[in-house]
């Protein structure tokens, strides 16, 4: 059995640690070549100390210093910094394998560049297929990357498709996907109470342990949104053949409906590793460390239609893929900008799906040729979402000074 050559992009969040665990249960199939982290530079540095990477990727200089300060002098792992270095780490000769968890835009261009070196791809990044679909499973098919999703709803269709699924769904005899949502921790909260709502509220996950940003996703029912975006690039689906269900047990994760009447699913208890120890060791299943799912113990499993009075960056999403072109990347950018906002207090929880329509009804949508045109696009979206989240935060800071006077 030769040895897969990770590199793994995001190692100290949700992914990058799960990704690490299900690795260290099997030394003779993994090795680590490069890690790259953001601000949690201790994480890092202890990852480092475990795995003994040749390489490891932070933001700028400073936190470069800081890690090498951390590893001390006789590190045998190289520490380098800056997008550049990503995007080399990602496409080395000597790697087989790319785990790409960074989250959001500034994941893409390395991502890309393990597509384009013919890499092992194991996409947890959905921003990568959000905001430049057509321009990324290109460099897939041109690169000769096999890739393999790593959000457990796409991973559970890969898994309930047939053998030898080479994303198209033409002749796969597919009626339609179903892909499911836990519904956050808002779903049955009043509508009147949402406003009100808090970040750390938002990000209290009933099922899942997530990242902050990804966490408040989940709360507007955004992430689901993505997914349908990612969907559609991942299995060549038409929007009108993509549907969300609501799940909250998050036990089935998702589905496959057939023509002729069957639908296959592939469940789990929700715990990361599962996905990402299928797609570390496709077409193989290795040990992830998860236990086995009890369904006498689960009892019974839920399903509802998502409301989309609660939900409405959802129908935003299905909006954004029916205008297609540039239409997704302006969605993903103005959700950005306006989360980062909310989990700065600059605005309410409802007003996050007020910025993503505000920006997407503003800006006409384009074709986009390259990476340059997707981050052209998605710089004048971020830039049409700052103005939204300022137009819309004054009245509300004039408000609470009103209310506190």
């Amino acid at each position: 059995m030769q040895k897969q050559i990770l590199t793994i992009l995001g190692a100290t969040g949700s992914i990058g640690v799960s990704t690490l665990d299900v690795v260290a249960r099997h030394p003779e199939r993994f090795e680590i070549f490069a890690l790259s982290g953001n601000s949690q530079i201790q994480r890092l540095a202890e990852q480092c100390r475990q795995f003994a990477p040749r390489f490891a990727v932070v933001a700028g200089d400073s936190e470069a210093q800081a890690l090498r300060k951390l590893l001390g002098a006789g590190s045998a792992t190289e520490v380098l910094h800056g997008a550049a270095a990503l995007d080399d780490v990602a496409a080395a000769a000597d790697v087989t394998t790319v785990m790409a968890a960074i989250v959001g835009a500034a994941g893409l261009s390395s991502s890309l560049a393990a597509a384009r070196a013919g890499k092992r791809l194991l996409l947890a990044n959905k921003e990568a297929l959000v905001m430049a679909g057509e321009v990324f499973i290109n460099a897939v098919r041109d690169g000769g990357a096999t890739l393999l999703p790593i959000d457990s709803e796409h991973n559970a269709i890969f898994q309930s498709l047939p053998a030898g699924f080479d994303y198209g769904l033409q002749h796969c005899g597919v009626r339609r996907i179903v892909l499911t949502a836990s519904g956050g921790p808002f779903r049955l909260t009043p509508l009147q109470q949402l406003a009100a709502m808090t970040p750390d509220q938002a990000c209290a996950h009933p099922n899942w342990v997530m990242g902050r940003k990804i966490s408040v996703d989940s709360a507007t029912m955004m992430n689901k949104g993505l997914e349908i975006i990612e969907a559609r690039w991942l299995f060549g689906v038409e929007a009108s053949r993509i549907s969300v269900l609501i799940h909250p047990e998050s036990v089935i994760h998702s589905m496959v409906d057939y023509v002729d009447g069957s639908v296959m699913a592939q469940l789990g208890n929700p715990d990361m590793r599962t996905p990402i120890a299928y797609a570390l060791s496709y077409p193989e299943r290795i040990d992830s460390g998860v236990s086995g799912l009890d369904l006498c113990r689960v009892g019974r499993l839920t399903f509802e239609e998502p409301d989309l009075q609660r939900f409405p960056c959802l129908e935003l999403a299905y909006e954004a893929l029916r205008i297609g072109h540039s239409a997704p990347t302006t969605l993903n950018a103005a959700n950005e900008v306006a989360v980062a906002a909310f989990l700065e207090g600059e605005l309410r929880f409802d007003q996050i799906a007020q910025v993503v329509a505000e920006v997407l009804e503003n800006l006409p949508a384009h074709r986009l040729s390259d990476l340059g045109a997707v981050m052209e696009a998605d710089k004048e979206a971020r830039a049409g979402a700052r103005a939204a989240v300022a137009s819309i935060a004054q009245p509300m800071v004039s408000s609470l000074a009103t209310t506190r006077s």
